[in-house]
Protein backbone atom coordinates (compact mmCIF):
# COMPACT_ATOMS: atom_id res chain seq x y z
CA UNK A 1 0.00 0.00 0.00
CA UNK A 2 1.60 3.23 -0.73
CA UNK A 3 0.99 6.23 1.58
CA UNK A 4 -0.45 9.39 1.00
CA UNK A 5 1.45 12.58 2.48
CA UNK A 6 0.46 16.34 2.51
CA UNK A 7 3.35 18.96 2.77
CA UNK A 8 2.70 21.95 3.77
CA UNK A 9 5.01 25.62 3.19
CA UNK A 10 4.12 29.31 3.63
CA UNK A 11 5.44 32.33 1.71
CA UNK A 12 4.20 35.23 0.23
CA UNK A 13 1.04 34.54 -2.37
CA UNK A 14 2.92 35.53 -5.10
CA UNK A 15 5.86 33.54 -4.67
CA UNK A 16 3.51 30.24 -3.86
CA UNK A 17 1.40 31.04 -7.25
CA UNK A 18 4.83 30.46 -9.27
CA UNK A 19 5.97 27.56 -6.97
CA UNK A 20 2.36 26.15 -7.97
CA UNK A 21 2.81 27.17 -11.73
CA UNK A 22 6.14 25.37 -12.12
CA UNK A 23 4.52 22.20 -11.14
CA UNK A 24 1.27 21.96 -12.86
CA UNK A 25 0.85 17.90 -12.65
CA UNK A 26 1.05 18.04 -9.19
CA UNK A 27 -2.00 17.66 -6.48
CA UNK A 28 -1.53 21.05 -4.80
CA UNK A 29 -3.72 23.87 -3.58
CA UNK A 30 -3.48 27.02 -2.59
CA UNK A 31 -4.86 28.93 0.76
CA UNK A 32 -4.77 32.49 1.74
CA UNK A 33 -6.23 34.39 4.59
CA UNK A 34 -5.70 37.79 6.13
CA UNK A 35 -2.57 36.57 7.65
CA UNK A 36 -0.78 34.45 5.54
CA UNK A 37 -0.46 31.93 2.11
CA UNK A 38 0.09 28.26 2.45
CA UNK A 39 0.66 25.83 -0.41
CA UNK A 40 -0.35 22.15 0.30
CA UNK A 41 1.48 19.97 -1.55
CA UNK A 42 -0.47 15.88 -1.86
CA UNK A 43 1.73 13.58 -3.11
CA UNK A 44 2.52 9.68 -2.84
CA UNK A 45 5.90 11.08 -3.96
CA UNK A 46 8.69 13.68 -2.71
CA UNK A 47 7.75 16.54 -2.53
CA UNK A 48 8.57 19.35 -4.71
CA UNK A 49 9.23 22.02 -1.61
CA UNK A 50 12.57 23.29 0.06
CA UNK A 51 11.44 22.45 4.16
CA UNK A 52 8.11 21.85 4.64
CA UNK A 53 5.79 20.53 7.49
CA UNK A 54 4.96 16.57 6.78
CA UNK A 55 1.78 14.81 7.67
CA UNK A 56 1.05 11.30 6.41
CA UNK A 57 -3.29 11.30 4.72
CA UNK A 58 -4.57 8.45 7.49
CA UNK A 59 -8.12 9.13 6.00
CA UNK A 60 -9.50 11.00 3.50
CA UNK A 61 -12.12 11.32 1.34
CA UNK A 62 -13.86 13.54 -1.47
CA UNK A 63 -11.60 15.68 -4.28
CA UNK A 64 -9.52 18.71 -3.09
CA UNK A 65 -10.82 21.46 -5.46
CA UNK A 66 -8.95 24.68 -6.71
CA UNK A 67 -11.76 26.84 -5.33
CA UNK A 68 -14.20 26.67 -2.43
CA UNK A 69 -13.32 27.01 1.61
CA UNK A 70 -11.08 25.09 3.77
CA UNK A 71 -11.10 24.85 7.50
CA UNK A 72 -8.38 23.72 9.27
CA UNK A 73 -8.75 22.19 13.29
CA UNK A 74 -5.22 21.62 14.56
CA UNK A 75 -5.11 19.26 17.53
CA UNK A 76 -2.64 18.50 19.75
CA UNK A 77 -2.48 14.98 21.13
CA UNK A 78 -0.79 13.15 23.48
CA UNK A 79 1.53 10.39 21.63
CA UNK A 80 -0.11 7.54 23.59
CA UNK A 81 -4.04 8.86 22.82
CA UNK A 82 -2.73 9.03 18.99
CA UNK A 83 -4.87 5.76 18.24
CA UNK A 84 -8.02 6.57 19.98
CA UNK A 85 -8.03 10.16 18.35
CA UNK A 86 -7.53 9.00 15.23
CA UNK A 87 -10.61 6.43 15.34
CA UNK A 88 -13.07 8.70 17.13
CA UNK A 89 -12.21 10.94 14.40
CA UNK A 90 -12.42 9.48 11.38
CA UNK A 91 -15.81 7.43 12.68
CA UNK A 92 -16.66 11.49 13.03
CA UNK A 93 -16.04 12.96 10.02
CA UNK A 94 -18.74 10.07 7.99
CA UNK A 95 -21.36 12.82 9.35
CA UNK A 96 -20.08 15.54 7.60
CA UNK A 97 -19.41 13.82 4.44
CA UNK A 98 -23.15 14.45 3.27
CA UNK A 99 -23.16 17.95 4.38
CA UNK A 100 -24.65 20.26 1.72
CA UNK A 101 -21.32 21.57 0.25
CA UNK A 102 -19.10 19.41 1.87
CA UNK A 103 -16.29 19.20 -0.79
CA UNK A 104 -13.26 16.81 1.05
CA UNK A 105 -12.27 15.73 4.43
CA UNK A 106 -8.53 14.89 5.22
CA UNK A 107 -7.19 13.60 8.83
CA UNK A 108 -3.42 14.09 8.39
CA UNK A 109 -1.29 12.99 11.14
CA UNK A 110 1.80 14.71 12.08
CA UNK A 111 5.60 13.46 11.52
CA UNK A 112 7.65 15.55 13.44
CA UNK A 113 5.27 17.28 16.15
CA UNK A 114 2.24 16.63 17.70
CA UNK A 115 -0.36 18.25 16.18
CA UNK A 116 -3.11 16.89 13.88
CA UNK A 117 -4.63 18.75 11.01
CA UNK A 118 -8.16 17.98 10.70
CA UNK A 119 -8.83 19.79 7.44
CA UNK A 120 -12.58 20.24 5.64
CA UNK A 121 -12.73 21.54 2.22
CA UNK A 122 -16.65 23.31 1.33
CA UNK A 123 -18.27 24.94 -1.92
CA UNK A 124 -18.12 28.14 -0.21
CA UNK A 125 -17.99 29.98 3.36
CA UNK A 126 -21.60 29.51 3.82
CA UNK A 127 -21.58 26.17 3.43
CA UNK A 128 -19.15 25.74 6.38
CA UNK A 129 -21.28 28.08 8.71
CA UNK A 130 -24.68 26.00 7.66
CA UNK A 131 -22.02 22.98 9.24
CA UNK A 132 -20.89 24.78 12.01
CA UNK A 133 -24.75 25.44 12.80
CA UNK A 134 -26.43 22.24 12.16
CA UNK A 135 -27.46 19.87 14.76
CA UNK A 136 -24.74 16.88 13.49
CA UNK A 137 -22.09 19.34 14.04
CA UNK A 138 -23.38 20.07 17.48
CA UNK A 139 -23.54 16.08 18.54
CA UNK A 140 -20.63 15.06 16.80
CA UNK A 141 -18.86 17.44 18.41
CA UNK A 142 -20.33 17.42 22.10
CA UNK A 143 -19.38 13.20 21.43
CA UNK A 144 -16.03 13.58 20.82
CA UNK A 145 -15.18 16.56 23.54
CA UNK A 146 -16.92 14.02 26.01
CA UNK A 147 -14.61 11.04 24.95
CA UNK A 148 -11.56 12.39 24.35
CA UNK A 149 -11.87 14.60 28.22
CA UNK A 150 -12.49 11.32 29.61
CA UNK A 151 -9.41 10.07 28.38
CA UNK A 152 -7.52 13.05 27.97
CA UNK A 153 -5.92 12.30 24.20
CA UNK A 154 -5.10 16.27 23.97
CA UNK A 155 -1.42 17.68 24.90
CA UNK A 156 -3.01 21.19 24.53
CA UNK A 157 -5.82 23.08 23.71
CA UNK A 158 -6.85 23.33 19.73
CA UNK A 159 -7.88 26.20 17.22
CA UNK A 160 -9.08 26.53 13.67
CA UNK A 161 -7.54 28.46 10.85
CA UNK A 162 -9.79 29.45 7.55
CA UNK A 163 -8.72 29.79 3.99
CA UNK A 164 -9.75 30.50 0.72
CA UNK A 165 -8.91 28.97 -2.83
CA UNK A 166 -9.22 31.39 -5.47
CA UNK A 167 -8.84 29.94 -8.72
CA UNK A 168 -6.74 33.68 -10.22
CA UNK A 169 -7.20 31.78 -13.76
CA UNK A 170 -11.03 31.56 -13.64
CA UNK A 171 -10.88 35.04 -12.27
CA UNK A 172 -8.53 36.23 -14.68
CA UNK A 173 -10.94 34.91 -17.86
CA UNK A 174 -14.31 36.80 -15.96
Amino acid sequence: MTRLYTYITTGTYYFLKKLEEQHPDECMLLMQNAETALLWHETKGATVFQSPRKYEVIHSSGQLEKKGFIACNHVPVREEGRPVFEFKFTERMKKVESFPGFTAFRLLRPLSNDTYIVMTMWRDEEAYKDWKQSSSFVESHSKALQSAESTSVFSGPSYVSVFVLEDKKEEDAD
